[in-house]
């Protein structure tokens, strides 16, 4: 049992169509609830802070989030990026993955 337990779920969130973000909340959340189910301790930054984001009017940019994202980065084993559309555009997704090489974490890509 590795002493960070926790998978990475990386997914692109932002878009100039609030619909789009919406939906991609819901199709990331339903993906970190399938992996929970099979057993896996997942963390995805999206499904857990999208309501934050929204009920506390936080910015939804790469910058502002980077250093939560980190954060959580530190704490996993591997990262997990879920191919929504858009995603090899994402400036987050693409930071993610970046940030994860540079920590030595080995990346998997899933489709839904």
């Amino acid at each position: 049992m590795t002493d960070r337990p926790l998978v990475y779920l990386a997914s692109t969130y932002s878009h100039s169509d609030p619909a789009v973000v919406q939906k991609r909340f819901e199709q990331v959340s339903k993906k970190a609830s399938d992996l929970m189910k099979e057993g896996v301790m997942v963390f995805s930054p999206i499904a857990h802070c999208h309501p934050m984001a929204m009920y506390g009017s936080l910015p939804g940019n790469w910058e502002f989030w980077e250093k939560f994202d980190r954060a959580y980065l530190s704490c996993c084993h591997k990262v997990i990026v879920l191919k929504l559309e858009g995603w090899e555009q994402s400036k987050g997704v693409q930071a993610e993955i970046k940030i994860a090489l540079e920590m030595g974490l080995p990346i998997e890509y899933n489709e839904l």
